[in-house]
């Protein structure tokens, strides 16, 4: 239904491969940042769930340096599966998070191989402005450019119960100035924050309403050294059953619009540092279950359109 695939949503990854016409690799870069939320500019302790890699899901550390880390990553990929084309990650933590003259040399390090097409930079709405913008749309007419902003929620008082450091408002100016500028956006959300199903669709239908270029679904889940694990050793919270996580997929996803694309729904990784919840490591099988509930259904991202 989706890019000529059998698929119920719109795939990032097949999209891109009809785009480029060949599988199109993320290698995630790790270029040493850190985050206004963790080192108290903001606030102490940062996010709940945050650990000490900052979302970081690669096997390098920043002592390498990113062309090393490109390197690296390349050569293996090539080798082990024939890949040709590439986007440049910046995914630990917040990326915009220093001055413009050091991350134009940063994003530039990370374009070094004629194989790079595109280049992605995960950050918080709060660590951005209009120089950095600025820097970053000059990459768009030469690569495939996208900002991801980490949203959550749009619901001030999640975005506060997880220690978030910014309202929803602050997303918002972030988005304007950055659509503004022609660069993609993907949004990043996280379910099971303590919201009724309703809240969670609300932020769905915002999504759609401002017709955000791509999405990120993130499942709650507790990282040793988090707050998260604490709340959740002491008995203060409970998270989503697989079932329910999926549901919650299909229903969010039939809001959005269809030329939305979709960059996550399952994850893994967590093995090494994953309290709870366990079955987030099942990834396939949790994709392949989110197929199985779309085709129960006979629905499809973008069903719900008309009606919001």
């Amino acid at each position: 239904m989706f890019n000529n695939t059998d698929k119920r949503y719109n795939q990032f990854g097949v999209y891109l491969k009809n785009k480029f016409g060949v599988k199109v690799y993320k290698i995630t870069l790790d270029a040493g940042f850190s985050c206004p939320n963790r080192d108290g500019t903001i606030s102490s302790g940062g996010c709940i769930f945050c650990d000490d890699g900052g979302s970081f899901s690669n096997s390098h550390s920043n002592l390498l340096t990113i062309e090393e880390q490109l390197k690296a990553d390349t050569e293996y990929l090539k080798k082990r599966f024939k890949a040709q084309k590439f986007m440049s990650y910046f995914q630990a933590f917040s990326n915009t998070y220093k001055p413009v003259n050091e991350l134009e040399k940063i994003y530039k390090s990370s374009l070094c191989d004629p194989d790079i097409i595109g280049i992605s930079i995960g950050t918080r709405p709060d660590c951005i402005d209009d120089e950095k913008i600025k820097l970053i749309s000059s990459f768009k007419d030469d690569y495939y450019t996208w900002i991801e902003y980490g949203l959550q929620s749009i619901h001030n008082k999640t975005l506060k119960k997880i220690n978030r450091g910014h309202d929803y408002d602050c997303f918002l100016r972030a988005y304007e100035k950055t659509k503004e500028a022609g660069i993609n956006v993907c949004v990043h959300v996280i379910f099971g924050l303590w919201e009724t199903h309703d809240e969670i669709m609300e932020t769905a239908k915002e999504l759609a309403r401002l017709k955000v270029d791509g999405v990120k679904i993130h499942m709650l889940c507790a990282l040793e050294n988090t707050k998260l694990a604490q709340m959740y050793s002491a008995g203060e919270i409970e998270f989503m059953s697989e079932e329910e996580y999926i549901k919650t997929v299909c229903d969010f996803l039939e809001y959005l619009p269809p030329e939305t694309t979709i960059h996550r729904l399952a994850g893994s990784g967590y093995s090494k540092t994953l309290i709870a919840p366990q079955w987030i490591n099942g990834k396939f099988r949790c994709l392949n279950n989110i197929d199985k509930e779309f085709e129960k259904r006979n629905t499809y991202q973008g069903i719900k359109i008309t009606k919001l």
